[in-house]
């Protein structure tokens, strides 16, 4: 579809993409980097597992894939239903 726009409305779809663009990263940029207070247990929890990845490897992400019957093809492949 694109290539069959016009120079002039492609041209302006994509400024408007640019400055959609331009507004979403400045929006990431000046996002605060904890928008809620971090309770004692979530320190603890994180503590926690800090300890536990010292001693144990983690479960490799195929495996995970795998116990729920999926294949990484599926995963990559996935779409979101319209």
């Amino acid at each position: 579809m694109i290539d069959r726009l016009p120079a002039t409305p492609l041209n302006a779809v994509a400024g408007l993409l640019e400055s959609m663009l331009d507004l979403a990263s400045h929006a990431l940029t000046t996002a605060p980097l904890e928008d809620e207070e971090v309770g004692e247990e979530e320190h603890r929890a994180v503590a926690r597992s800090k300890e536990w990845f010292k001693h144990h490897e983690g479960t490799p992400f195929e495996d995970t894939v795998a116990e729920m019957g999926l294949s990484i093809e599926q995963i990559r492949n996935y779409k979101e239903p319209d």
